[in-house]
């Protein structure tokens, strides 16, 4: 299948992917099986056979899907990257309040929660969530779209029969 044809629906795919897998609250979701990975493949192999007449392939499915999975990475650090502004100072003072609670909380563990946030550990926070989300995401949805493929897979329409043959009167001469 044409490469231009799988563009719009991986970036489609990608775009339901990292949005909600970037979500605070909403990102729980892929607890369940990494369940917004597979929905990005799903949707992508969906829209590529919305928009072709013939039947896609399983092939298709899952290209379809991993090429979904990287978009949905670099979606996903795009949003995840604002939305850790916006609520990390909350989080660090959740933490913070959990952690004064418990008076036996070992050394290193108060100390972890004291240096969340901190621009380096921030940093490599967000670098490495991306390459997990790149790998997990080219696995998981091209699974979807794997199960894109085999769920929305159009039918081909039987062939018209054939007309019998004619038939010719048998003369005898």
């Amino acid at each position: 299948m044409n490469g231009n044809m799988m563009l719009k629906p991986a970036l489609m795919g990608g775009l339901v992917m990292g949005v909600l897998s970037a979500l605070p609250g909403v990102s729980l979701g892929n607890c369940c099986c990494c369940a917004w990975l597979v929905t990005g493949g799903l949707v992508a192999a969906y829209m590529l056979q919305s928009g072709t007449p013939q039947p896609i392939t399983m092939g298709d499915g899952a290209l379809v899907g991993l090429l979904a999975g990287l978009f949905g990475a670099v979606v996903n650090m795009v949003v995840s990257v604002p939305m850790n502004m916006l609520t990390g100072p909350f989080q660090q003072r959740l933490f913070q309040r959990i952690a004064d609670a418990q008076p036996d909380l070992p050394d290193n563990v108060r100390q972890m929660v004291d240096n969340m946030g901190v621009g380096a550990v921030s940093v490599v926070g967000t670098i490495m969530a991306f390459f997990m989300m790149l790998i997990l995401g080219a696995i998981f949805s091209s699974l979807g779209g794997l199960l894109g493929a085999f769920f929305f897979k159009k039918k081909v329409a039987p062939e018209p029969p054939s007309p019998p043959f004619p038939s010719f009167p048998s003369g005898s001469g």
